[in-house]
């Protein structure tokens, strides 16, 4: 099994920053992708930003110029940066990773946009 472990979540004004950490108990070099999605409360779940093993990367409409998505293959470790917060962006924020030895999730990081 692997254990994907998300972090930096929390309470941050609109406007602000916040950067999210997932580390991955074995190499990310396993998976060929691995994702940010996020779910707000009484919506589905959805994909904000994708990174390929080769670093190819991809971000939703509704995010793009304010989020970026990376990932340290040292550290086994993806990032997502948040810039710009709003309050639409508050949502339980889950790390996936996809390769062919299955599909994994993180337990969710919340983040709150909030004044």
């Amino acid at each position: 099994q692997v254990q994907l472990v998300e972090s930096g979540g929390g309470l941050v004004q609109p406007g602000g920053s916040l950067r999210l950490s997932c580390v991955a108990r074995r190499s990310i070099l396993d998976f060929y992708v691995m994702a940010w999605y996020r779910q707000a409360p009484g919506k589905q779940r959805e994909s904000v930003a994708t990174i390929s093993a080769g670093g190819y990367t991809n971000v939703v409409d509704s995010v793009k110029g304010r989020f970026t998505i990376s990932k340290d293959n040292a550290k086994n470790t993806m990032y997502l940066q948040m810039n710009s917060l709003k309050p639409e962006d508050t949502a339980v924020y889950y790390c996936n990773a996809k390769g062919s030895i299955g599909i994994f999730w993180g337990q969710g990081t919340q983040v709150t946009v909030s004044s």
